[in-house]
């Protein structure tokens, strides 16, 4: 498996090899330039793709399940005018999904968190600040973030979050070595919709659906009027699937909280 701690296994003996070569014997610089390239080229890719699992083990999809489930998934909320809204499509088509949670827009918005709860939807840590250095934060500030995130959680709703989605699905060895401290388990998704992107509701709504099938994890955002209009779309799309959303520790057959 093309993991950072086996990509470090090859490169760091090769790298002292080339080097020797280089001081004993001329060896080209370029051999040498060429393996620092992919070092970083393979370490770069890692760090923003979390479905390749390349610094933690994250979960993504879960093919291997029996029943015809998915699970919708939103990030960034939540948010006053439009998490009410998506709760609501989501009772009508009798959907449930999991909502990850930025914690600084917590505090303002305590009454969806607990209809979130309330209705039978579950909620991750989706970081406290959600900064957009969140890739470069030291060890000892995300495992603070995230602390703080759970901390408030816990305080307010008495849920100890155990679910996780980093901040643009960045993942590094400070975030991997946060996540084992806390004890957390990281989430991914194999379907990103885009919804943030400037693409229409049609071609958002394609991905989604294009290859949709049981055990399928979809990333959204409840953050926008034209992510309502794909979710109600999608859920309509869904029904004709026989395809049900459930919440991620259902997916999984994992705990959402400690």
């Amino acid at each position: 498996m093309l993991t950072y701690k086996n990509v470090n296994r090859i490169f760091i003996p090769l790298l002292v090899v080339f080097i020797l070569l280089r001081v004993f014997y001329s060896f080209s610089f370029l051999w040498t330039s060429i393996l620092i390239t992919s070092w970083l080229f393979l370490t770069t890719f890692g760090s923003f793709n979390i479905r390749c699992n390349f610094f933690l083990k994250a979960k993504h999809h879960n093919f291997k399940v029996k029943d015809a489930v998915i699970s919708l998934t939103f990030d960034d909320g939540p948010n006053k005018e439009f998490t009410p809204k998506v709760l609501s499509l989501l009772k009508k088509h009798n959907a449930k999904a999991t909502f990850f949670l930025i914690g600084n827009k917590i505090p303002d918005n305590q009454e969806i968190v607990l209809a979130i709860l309330n209705e039978g939807h579950t909620i991750g840590n989706h970081t406290f600040k959600h900064t957009n250095n969140f890739g470069f934060l030291k060890t000892k500030e995300v495992v603070s973030d995230l602390k703080k995130n759970t901390d408030l959680i816990e305080n307010l709703f008495q849920k100890k979050m155990n679910l996780f989605r980093p901040a643009f699905g960045v993942t590094n060895p400070r975030i991997a070595k946060a996540v084992k401290e806390l004890n957390l388990d990281a989430i991914g998704w194999n379907i990103r919709s885009l919804d943030t992107t400037k693409d229409s509701k049609e071609i958002i709504l394609n991905r989604i659906t294009k290859n949709l099938k049981k055990g399928d994890v979809v990333l959204l955002h409840d953050t926008s009027q034209k992510t309502l209009e794909v979710l109600e779309q999608l859920l309509q799309f869904m029904e004709t699937k026989n395809l049900k959303s459930v919440t991620i520790d259902q997916l999984f057959n994992c705990k959402a909280y400690a």
